[in-house]
């Protein structure tokens, strides 16, 4: 199911034996897009430490109850690796986090949560791989964040639609209504070229045309359903424009019928 990340802030987590707090916030992957931990808040009981949560061990989302059920135990939980509410995720910190609960290093598999395999036998790749980039990004500093298209600045990250059955993230929520006429719309990470953290800047290989024609998000069900089968179509297709050094836009066969494809969905969206 696709759900809202700021919906998911302050769920309660239940874990086997208890409720060990509420959902913080989020860090996911900018290379795979794919949520690697929650953050957890655990109030008085674990103070000034950052209390992170797999999803390896998520179980499923009950919305009666607001829960996010956990398939680990209080005591896991407070004897996992710790460390400071103030720093930042390293690898080092990740290797023995991920270790402790013999989990794989997701970094050393093609896959996007890694192979179940032996944690001993990977440790050697892992440590090869302990300095580089983690590519862990924190979901509330994103928000906020200036969406560039080829042409300017349209907008800017609202939320995001995340999977909860795989943990990825499916699409970046936009608000464009800074200009006008402007709406609530949604992108894929296919589009997204480039998150730069310095400029706080979201780069797509969009055009501003583009991005106002995409349908807009609604809180009608059959709606969205709707409005996200034109968006899987539309994002298969080429790039509705490439711009040229020049700065000018040049139309190709393909992108032309991209480009008369995307008008159409829109005129669907709005019926």
């Amino acid at each position: 199911m696709l759900r809202e990340a700021t919906i998911l802030k302050n769920y309660h987590l239940g874990a086997l034996d208890g409720e060990i707090g509420r959902v913080k916030e989020f860090y996911f992957d900018d290379h795979t897009w794919t949520i690697r931990y929650l953050v957890a808040d655990t109030g008085e009981w674990l103070p000034h430490r950052k209390v992170l949560i797999s999803p390896h061990a998520l179980g499923g989302v009950d919305d009666e109850e607001n829960l996010v059920h956990v398939q680990l135990t209080r005591d896991q939980v407070e004897k996992s690796p710790s460390i400071d509410s103030d720093k930042p995720v390293s690898r080092q910190f990740e290797e023995e986090y991920l270790r402790y609960f013999g989990w794989p290093f997701y970094w050393t598999d093609p896959l996007v949560w890694g192979a179940p395999t032996n944690v001993s036998a990977s440790l050697e790749e892992g440590v090869s791989a302990a300095h580089r980039d983690t590519h862990l990004r924190s979901m509330s500093e994103v928000v906020g964040y200036h969406i560039q298209a080829f042409d300017g600045e349209v907008g800017h990250v609202e939320d995001f639609l995340i999977d909860d059955s795989e943990w990825t993230i499916r699409e970046l929520i936009v608000d464009t209504r800074n200009w006008l006429p402007g709406k609530r719309v949604s992108i894929t990470p296919d589009w997204v070229s480039k998150v730069t953290w310095e400029e706080s800047k979201v780069y797509v290989n969009l055009d501003s045309a583009s991005l106002k024609e995409l349908p807009e998000l609604h809180s009608d069900t059959d709606k969205n359903r709707q409005r996200r089968t034109t968006l899987k179509a539309y994002a298969r297709r080429p790039l509705p424009i490439h711009y040229a050094g020049s700065g000018l836009a040049v139309q190709s066969p393909n992108n032309l019928a991209c480009s008369i494809f995307l008008t159409m969905s829109a005129k669907l969206a709005s019926l």
